[in-house]
């Protein structure tokens, strides 16, 4: 563990030293007017092209400028947004009125064949939201403003996947070429990489992937801007000193991730605030489970991951309280559950128990797996996408060194992460799952169920079969009676728990870091609304 630190150590005063000229250039900006928000974050959106890549701030910025059918409000609620209002006809059949006089941000008009070819644009399988597009059935342009959705069973959460889907202009689509979505993972590039058509508040200007990206207020947004800001200008600014300094000095108005050990400082910084609350986001390890021998680990002909003692283990050796509050400052809540917030799992207690941390089980039972001596594994990390993802490895790394497994952490941007994943090229992963959604479908289907053609197990990265889970995941799907559905996820969940085929660490508590002079609206799904945002 001092040698990965070591390295660690190294690397950060390279970073240091690319972060003082970053900040210096930003320190030498003009002065910039009043209702220009200039925001930071340590990593950068992947895409401009909104069906292509779902990860969160990728989704909060792409969400400026596209929007859905359905929005969520402040509380998380589900309300109109494109569609002005929807009736359920049938137990599988809903149909969505769309609001008049809308346009995209080329001028042309809304209308249901949009909605049409967006739904189903985003079920192809390049991109990663088709589990949720395929979830809404057979989309149909009953009339211009009409758009009917046939279904070939029940979807008890159907309002909860249209509010996944952003719209897209099928002309415009056409005209540049990006019918379907961008093939990420494989570094396609397109159009829709850098240019943007949408419906929503702010339009794109510019995008520099890695330096940049800016956007301007759309001056014939249909609904009205509750804040005031003018121009968005975005900054990726890794190092996490270097965006602290840049808050301080004034140059950034505002941070979406502060680095916790930071946080205490901030809350005593003059010119500064910090707003924070929980996110509704698990932070887990994830584990190949499919392949006989792992891709990146030292044990021949087996697969330490496929053993249920040797994954009871390594939970076991999680001293999770200390990641708690020594890595996280207490901004995480340990949790043994598998659902980004605890009412997916119905607040049961039971479900969101943790296993103790216990070296001494785990020692005997990686001896009973006949791995007392350990092996050797690659920890793939990201290191710019969840709160202190990279240093949280490590640690991890130091707790699984004591039961002789030695652990390389090979961590890296989520440009690179997310498409290494997407290709199966894993043994072992750090993942966090959450957002607006908190009921467990959203998890139990793309990301634990079986791999299927619907995009079940889309975010299965471990590739885990369980039949027994499945089939129970797969009946809370479609099961309309409430009481019938919690009985199934509670079983589905905890096959999953007692299977250990994830490793569950804690839910994040998101601060938000900004100049006094910012009013902002926190959300359980960090995500940042520049509409509500108000500089005065």
């Amino acid at each position: 563990m001092a040698r990965a630190r070591g390295q660690v150590t190294a690397a950060r005063a390279g970073a240091r030293t690319v972060a003082a000229a970053l900040l210096a250039g930003l320190c030498l900006a003009t002065a910039v007017p009043a209702q220009t928000l200039r925001w930071a974050s340590q990593g950068d959106p992947l895409t401009m092209d909104p069906q292509s890549q779902n990860e969160g701030l990728t989704n909060a910025i792409n969400g400026q400028v596209y929007e859905r059918l359905t929005r969520r409000d402040r509380t998380l609620a589900i309300v109109p947004s494109l569609a002005a209002s929807w009736t359920q006809t049938g137990p599988t059949t809903w149909r969505f009125h769309l609001r008049e006089g809308v346009r995209f941000h080329d001028g042309t008009p809304l209308t249901a064949d949009d909605v049409v070819f967006s739904v189903n644009r985003a079920k192809d399988p390049v991109g990663t939201f088709s589990v949720y597009a395929n979830a809404l059935g057979t989309p149909v342009a009953v009339d211009a403003q009409t758009v009917e959705f046939r279904l070939a069973r029940v979807n008890p959460i159907f309002l909860q996947h249209v509010d996944s889907v952003f719209v897209m202009s099928r002309a415009w689509a056409a005209r540049h070429r990006v019918l379907r979505p961008l093939d990420f993972k494989n570094k396609e590039e397109s159009h829709a990489s850098f240019h943007a058509n949408g419906t929503g508040p702010y339009m794109l200007v510019s995008r520099q992937p890695g330096v940049r990206t800016t956007f301007r207020r759309n001056p014939a947004w249909w609904d009205r801007h509750e804040g005031n800001v003018q121009e968005i200008v975005y900054t990726p600014i890794a190092n996490d000193a270097t965006r602290l300094a840049a808050l301080v000095s004034g140059e950034i108005h505002f941070v979406l991730d502060p680095a916790p050990r930071d946080v205490p400082r901030l809350r005593t910084t003059p010119g500064v605030k910090i707003v924070e609350g929980p996110e509704n986001r698990v932070i887990f390890i994830g584990m190949d489970q499919h392949r006989d021998e792992l891709l990146h680990g030292s044990v021949k002909d087996r697969n330490p991951f496929k053993d249920l003692r040797v994954r009871r283990a390594l939970h076991h050796a999680v001293d999770i309280e200390s990641i708690r509050g020594k890595l996280m400052n207490g901004l995480a809540v340990p949790t043994g559950g598998y659902t980004p917030s605890p009412q997916g799992a119905y607040d049961d207690a039971e479900l969101e128990a943790r296993a103790p941390f216990d070296l001494a089980l785990a020692r005997r039972l990686m001896a009973q797996a006949g791995y007392a001596d350990g092996f050797e594994v690659t920890l793939d990390c990201p290191n710019n996408r969840y709160v202190n993802d990279e240093e949280i490895c490590i640690a991890l790394a130091g707790m699984w060194a004591q039961l002789r497994v030695k652990v390389r952490v090979n961590a890296m941007p989520r440009a690179t992460f997310f498409p290494k994943l997407e290709k199966w090229d894993t043994s072992l992963y750090m993942l966090g799952w959450g957002g607006a959604v908190t009921d467990a479908e959203t998890t139990l289907t793309p990301v634990m169920r079986n791999p299927g053609p619907k995009g079940e197990g889309l975010y299965n990265y471990g590739r885990s079969r369980n039949e027994r889970f499945d089939q129970l995941a797969a009946a809370s799907s479609i099961e309309p009676d409430p009481k019938k559905r919690e009985a199934l996820v509670k079983a589905a969940l905890r096959e999953w728990k007692e299977q250990m085929h994830s490793l569950p660490l804690h839910r994040q508590v998101i601060p938000w870091a900004m100049r006094t002079n910012v009013d902002v609206v926190h959300r359980a799904d960090n995500w940042f609304e520049v509409s509500w945002v108000r500089l005065r």
